[in-house]
């Protein structure tokens, strides 16, 4: 595992490429030039490879509703946590400001920035709940496959956990955007200046995040010597 600094600078880059891809992918299915289906590969075929990049740098982890369940855990220390998850947010913002300013006013404006949104009839409670259960399935792989070394899995941990997101989005990206990041949703919104139910994407991830790795651990790992992400 490299540096703190150095770690930082894979997050940065792979959560940049999230949401420059996936973002990108919502705007052209709000605007009718791609499928639900286009719409999950691409964030789960972006997710794959920025993991499979980076997970020998910093753990792969791309999202700081992963960071915060691998520091609840014990498997991340608090500073570099802390570091993780700005360098996560920076490059969420980043990719959502570069991607407002390659894209035509219109398209981009119609597509909304490529901001998860609630789908029609979808209360606050209900999203949060969709939002929790999506995420949890995301961090539960992440610990069978980058945290615990036991499995044949660990090598194919990129394309695993990148299927997992793309399997969120087809089941619930009419409903919540199935984002299960909180980068995800925040970069875009700091780039349309949209807030509408904030909550959804930070108290929904993070609490999925929190209930997958705290049961992996607990029920799976305690008592053994996981491998650190």
């Amino acid at each position: 595992m490299e540096s703190t600094g150095k770690a930082a600078v894979a997050e940065f880059v792979a959560t940049f490429a999230l949401i420059f891809v996936g973002a990108g992918a919502v705007v052209l299915h709000a605007n009718g030039q791609l499928d639900l289906t286009g719409v999950a590969l691409a964030h789960g075929l972006v997710l794959a490879i920025m993991v499979s990049v980076t997970a020998h740098i910093s753990g792969g982890l791309v999202n700081p509703a992963v960071a915060i369940s691998l520091w609840v855990t014990g498997k991340v220390p608090t500073v570099r946590a802390g570091v993780l998850i700005g360098a996560e947010v920076a490059g969420a913002v980043a990719g959502a400001f570069l991607l407002k300013f390659l894209l035509p006013t219109e398209l981009f404006d119609s597509g909304t920035g490529g901001i998860p949104a609630l789908g029609d009839g979808v209360a606050i409670g209900k999203g949060i709940v969709i939002e929790a259960v999506t995420t949890f399935f995301l961090v539960f792989a992440v610990f069978g496959t980058l945290v615990d070394d036991r499995g044949p899995f660990s090598k194919t941990a990129g394309l695993t956990i990148g299927l997992v997101l793309a399997f969120d989005m087809l089941a619930f990206f009419p409903y919540t955007g199935a984002a299960t990041n909180p980068a995800r949703w925040f970069g875009p919104a700091l780039a349309t200046n949209d807030w509408s139910n904030w909550y959804v994407w930070i108290v929904g991830p993070v609490a999925g995040g929190i209930i997958a790795g705290v049961l992996y651990w607990s029920v799976f790992l305690k008592g053994k010597e996981p491998a650190t992400p």
